[in-house]
């Protein structure tokens, strides 16, 4: 039925109160867990793309002021920094937050934009969200399992000039809303990030060139009116893996969101 309960909207201290919790409990995990993160990084460039993807940085965005895109980019290069050049090996899991830590405005993270129950608000690395994004988009054409991803619980901006099928992304939060990808292979992969005057760039490169294309489908895609009167979005993202032995796929990720705008106002005709 795709029925989406009405949000709540919580207190500022609740939230602090409650995202301190999962910060701490995921620091506890990070500790005690058996997982095996990747954290080695190599001057040496392996040869072989498995898949490469590129983001504007700075968007224009309704009521949105452009010093907090300006900021973004700040907060993007300082992050990259930590992911660039880094290896994952067989058995390894990549993490986004186990490798950038936590921004501060003492490592030099600016205000950014973020998404605070439906709206638009700022805070220390915002911004980080389009690194998430990339780094989904790149991991879905690889043969790299998504272990960990998360994106917004509403749909806030309609899709203009969009790229990539809606929810095809992976929002950010430290460090309990992290997108984790676990190497299940017996290849060596390597993430290189880089950002030039327009563009966030990244490419996912492998050691052993990998015999499997991966393309993405995108299904059963609708939007509907709550009972209580709002609206929402669904969709499911798939992988699509072509090899010798034909096809197979699976599904990456299931979508539902709540719409904060109206899907079903006529555009005006040019």
């Amino acid at each position: 039925m795709n029925q989406i309960e009405k949000p709540i909207h919580r207190s500022s201290i609740r939230r602090k109160i409650g995202r301190e919790y999962y910060i701490l409990k995921r620091e506890i995990e990070w500790i005690f867990g058996d997982k095996i993160y990747s954290k080695t990084k190599s001057d040496f460039k392996y040869k072989n793309i498995v898949f490469s993807h590129k983001s504007v940085i700075l968007r224009k965005l309704k009521d949105v002021d452009m010093y907090l895109q300006d900021n973004k980019r700040k907060n993007l290069e300082l992050a990259i920094n930590h992911i660039n050049k880094i290896i994952i090996k067989p058995g390894e899991t990549f993490s986004i937050w186990r490798l950038v830590g936590r921004p501060t405005k003492a490592k030099g993270y600016q205000d950014g934009l973020v998404l605070i129950q439906g709206g638009i608000g700022k805070d220390v690395g915002g911004g980080l969200c389009q690194l998430g994004n990339l780094l989904f988009w790149i991991f879905a054409h690889s043969p790299l399992v998504i272990k960990e991803r998360y994106r917004h619980g509403f749909d806030v901006f309609p899709d203009v000039n969009r790229k990539v099928p809606f929810g095809a992304g992976a929002t950010l939060s430290y460090n309990h809303i992290d997108l984790q990808v676990k190497n299940e292979t017996e290849n060596v992969f390597q993430i290189n990030l880089w950002l030039d005057d327009k563009y966030l760039n990244g490419e996912l490169l492998s050691k052993e060139k990998i015999k499997s294309k991966y393309r993405i489908e995108e299904r059963n895609h609708s939007m509907k009116q709550q009972f209580w009167g709002g609206y929402s979005r669904h969709n499911q993202i798939f992988q699509i893996e072509d090899n010798e032995d034909g096809e197979k796929e699976k599904l990456l990720v299931e979508n539902h969101a709540i719409m904060m705008y109206n899907p079903f106002i006529e555009s005006k005709k040019l």
